[in-house]
């Protein structure tokens, strides 16, 4: 108790807006920058319109939790492969229709949380389901990081840079990720997929690899890139499931801002009210062609390591972003930057999402040759991975999707285990 009370009076948590602030709130939206603009990147989202959104939705957050927690939100990787399939399938302005939707989930939970308490979230949410549903979304995204590697399209449809030279590039900003990731210190080392981008473009440029003129012809300053959604009943509800994985990723990381900070953010404001916080801010997105909000784990990171609680500082880290994103200049240089360079970076990134959901199960110490255990994961994985899909008209639900709706249905209905 002695210990706990000092710090909390010499590293104050309450909500105190300064302008001296300003630069370390920009810090904090640069060690969020690589991870925020990935996702416009890999799915065709606007990057602009991504930072803008981040910003507002930031924001949002903070009004709804009446500023109190220290985090910022921000792009979602749980739904790059939706946007994806989306986009092929239903086109950019439906698929952000199932994107706002998406946000009603987390306003479900809220309500469940507010009435029942968090214990019902968990139960129908454990780690036997939560756990192989993230890495689904891990395993799906396997191919498309490969492919980029090797110099192709998303697809493998295109070989867009000749194997060798992509080999090259890829490895690089895959090399480097993983050497800042292990031996960066400080600021550094809340940075690696940042790092990875600089050390891979490096290479392209000098393979001779990008083409600028792009970059070149685009003003400095203008509106960011703004797309109304459209609202079908089909990509609505192939996307709403998939809200569960970021979620459960948004109490784990309420969970560890609490610890950082010495302050219960699940009893204040209330992880129901950050989980309406974040339901705001990804429903905002959508409706301006954004990609989905969720709490940032490196800018937690980066709270832990400045020792910096002030939760104003996350408004100047969301009204930088929100400037950023008239500057129409970074948009066009981060549309040109070559594959390959992507590519090496989400080898990584989506083997490090496959692992979180295989530490979520190892951490849950569950005995996985239980056969109740075994039938949940396998067919969660197995589905989600396999390309299991299943129809009821022009409706059909596959991937993730398919996914954690398995995993919450078998939960709920197979008979437990009588030891």
């Amino acid at each position: 108790m002695s210990s706990a009370s000092p710090r909390r009076e010499y590293l104050p948590t309450d909500y105190n807006l300064r302008f001296r602030d300003c630069l370390i709130g920009a810090q904090m939206l640069f060690v969020a920058f690589g991870a925020l603009v990935l996702v416009p990147i890999l799915t065709g989202l606007d990057s602009n319109v991504a930072l803008f959104t981040a910003g507002v939705g930031t924001l949002l957050f903070q009004i709804c939790t009446r500023g109190k927690v220290p985090i910022f939100l921000a792009s979602s990787f749980a739904f790059i492969a939706p946007i994806i399939y989306g986009v092929q399938t239903w086109g950019m302005a439906q698929t952000l229709g199932g994107l706002v939707c998406s946000g009603f989930v987390y306003f479900i939970l809220s309500g469940l949380i507010r009435w029942r308490g968090i214990d019902v979230v968990l139960r129908v949410l454990p780690p036997v389901v939560t756990g192989p549903v993230i890495m689904v979304i891990g395993l799906i995204l396997a191919p498309v990081a490969v492919n980029m590697a090797l110099g192709k399209t998303g697809d493998g449809a295109v070989q867009l840079v000749p194997e060798e030279t992509a080999l090259w590039v890829s490895m690089t900003s895959l090399l480097v990720t993983v050497l800042v990731s292990l031996l960066g210190k400080g600021f550094l080392r809340l940075m690696p997929i940042l790092c990875g981008i600089v050390a891979g473009f490096a290479a392209a440029l000098y393979f001779g690899l990008g083409d600028w003129t792009k970059v070149a012809a685009t003003p400095w300053m203008s509106l960011p890139n703004f797309t109304s959604p459209e609202f079908a009943w089909e990509p609505i509800l192939f996307i709403m499931p998939i809200t569960l994985a970021p979620a459960i990723e948004h109490f784990g990381d309420i969970v560890a801002i609490s610890s950082i900070t010495g302050k219960d953010y699940l009893k204040d404001p209330g992880v129901h009210t950050t989980m309406f916080g974040d339901g705001v801010a990804t429903m905002a997105a959508g409706m301006v062609g954004g990609p989905p909000c969720t709490t940032y784990a490196e800018v937690i990171g980066a709270v832990s390591l400045t020792r910096v609680f002030n939760p104003a500082v996350m408004t100047w880290a969301a009204l930088t972003a929100i400037l950023l994103s008239f500057v129409s200049k970074i948009g066009a240089f981060l549309s040109s930057i070559p594959v390959p360079v992507m590519g090496g970076i989400m080898i990584l990134l989506f083997g490090a999402i496959m692992v979180v959901g295989l530490n979520t199960l190892v951490r849950a110490g569950k005995d996985l040759m239980e056969p109740r255990n075994m039938i949940i994961v396998a067919l969660i994985i197995i589905f989600g991975v396999g390309g299991m899909q299943f129809s009821i008209g022009s409706f059909k639900l596959g991937g993730i999707g398919l996914a954690a709706v398995t995993g919450v249905a078998l939960n709920l209905f197979l008979p437990r285990s009588r030891t």
